[in-house]
C-alpha cells in the first residue's frame, strides 16, 4: 500500500469512526542535553555501517536568498520523508552544525527536489560546503516560495517551516506543503544512496 495509501485509509477510517472529540495533545517533553552517563554503548562507526543497509532516497533542499545574501541557498539531504497527509506535511534531518540551514531557517521556506538517476554529480555539488553550489546549475522557482526548483528532478515539493524539533545531532524540520508536482523526468527511476554510495 505504501506510506501515502495507509496515511489516507486512516484518516478516511478516522472520518468514518466518527470520533467524539478531537484527542488532546501530550505535553511537550522538556528539552535537555543528554548526559555522558546516558549515552547508548554504541559504536559510531558500527551506527552508521548497520545503518548503512537502509537505502534512502536522495534529494536537495533548496530555499530563496534572504534579504541580505547574495544568492539561494542548499544542500543534499537523503534523510527526507512524507509524514502527514492531513494536513500535507513532510520532514528532514539536517546537522545541528550545517551552515547552509540557519540561511533556509530564515527564508522560512523551502523546496525538497527529489532527484533521479544518474544525478549523483549534482548531489555531490550540494553536498560540499563552502562553494557556489547554484554554479551551472538550472532551475527556476518554486511557484509559492520562489525556492530554487532544479531542473531534471524527479519531482518537487514546495513548503513552509512548520515546525523545527531537537533530534540528537540534528534537527528535524516539518515543512508544510503549499505546492507541488512531478519534475522534468518522471518516468527516470529514483537516485538512491546504499553502503556510502549511489545506485
Amino acid at each position: 500500500m505504501g506510506h501515502a495509501g495507509a496515511a489516507a485509509a486512516a484518516v478516511r477510517y478516522l472520518r468514518s469512526a466518527g470520533t467524539p472529540a478531537p484527542v488532546e495533545a501530550l505535553p511537550r517533553p522538556e528539552l535537555r542535553c543528554v548526559g555522558e552517563d546516558e549515552r547508548a554503548p554504541v559504536d559510531q562507526a558500527e551506527f552508521r555501517r548497520v545503518l548503512g543497509n537502509f537505502a534512502t532516497g536522495v534529494t536537495v533542499i533548496t530555499a530563496p536568498a534572504a534579504d541580505d545574501e547574495n544568492g539561494p541557498a542548499g544542500f543534499a539531504c537523503q534523510s527526507f520523508s512524507s509524514l502527514s497527509l492531513d494536513p500535507p506535511l513532510v520532514a528532514f534531518m539536517v546537522g545541528r552544525t550545517s551552515t547552509t540551514w540557519p540561511r533556509i531557517a530564515r527564508a522560512g521556506v523551502f523546496c525538497v527536489n527529489v532527484l533521479g538517476a544518474g544525478q549523483g554529480e549534482l548531489c555531490r555539488g550540494f553536498a560540499v560546503s563552502g562553494a557556489d553550489k547554484f554554479a551551472g546549475v538550472a532551475y527556476d522557482a518554486a511557484p509559492v516560495s520562489g525556492s530554487p526548483r532544479l531542473a531534471g528532478t524527479l519531482a518537487w515539493i514546495d513548503c513552509t517551516i512548520h515546525a523545527v524539533h531537537t533530534g540528537g545531532d540534528h534537527l528535524i524540520v516539518v515543512g508544510r506543503v503549499d505546492a507541488l508536482g512531478t519534475g522534468t523526468a518522471p518516468a527516470r527511476s529514483p537516485l538512491l544512496f546504499h553502503k556510502g554510495r549511489f545506485l
